[in-house]
């Protein structure tokens, strides 16, 4: 099976962990990364709330982060357009842990708008050595994000606040 067949079927047959598994692991072998996060838009709209990740010790799940005003989140939230950094100092630039993030041999990244119906819903993360990702790899996430549709509405729905 391919990447994206293999995330299908995760999708139905669940449950939600294992759909995000399942598109962690397709998104390693479509364009890789070190660190991949899941973030969903809280239903207020000023914060986002961490639902999956791969190193749990660094980038824990659950926890608000409130939602600034950077161009970076202009971007993202405003304008729902992926972005990809490509070294260190575009780390420096998006990110508050910039230092964290470096220490963990990630130097790229790429954000990828979780959308529907025009909404922003939320974000896929990859992050990576520097130098690792193209202005072409978003392209190739956007049919995994739209995957995450289901999990990212059910996630909203029960947040709370």
């Amino acid at each position: 099976m391919t990447p994206l067949e293999t995330c299908i079927a995760a999708l139905r047959s669940g449950p939600t962990e294992a759909i995000f598994e399942a598109v962690e692991k397709g998104m390693a072998e479509v364009v890789g990364h070190k660190l991949f996060t899941l973030l969903y838009v809280a239903p207020n709209g000023k914060r986002v709330k961490r639902m999956y990740s791969n190193m749990p010790k660094e980038y824990p799940v659950g926890g608000y982060k409130e939602i600034k005003e950077t161009a970076w989140h202009k971007q993202i939230l405003g304008q729902k357009k992926p972005w990809v950094g490509y070294d260190r100092k575009d780390i420096q630039w998006a990110f508050f842990d910039h230092e964290l993030i470096v220490s963990l041999g990630c130097e790229s990244a790429m954000n990828i708008p979780v959308l529907y119906n025009g909404k922003l819903l939320g974000t896929m993360n990859l992050l990576d050595a520097a130098g690792h990702y193209k202005e072409t790899d978003p392209a190739k996430c956007e049919p995994f994000a739209a995957l995450l549709v289901g999990p990212f509405l059910d996630a909203i729905a029960a947040d709370p606040g």
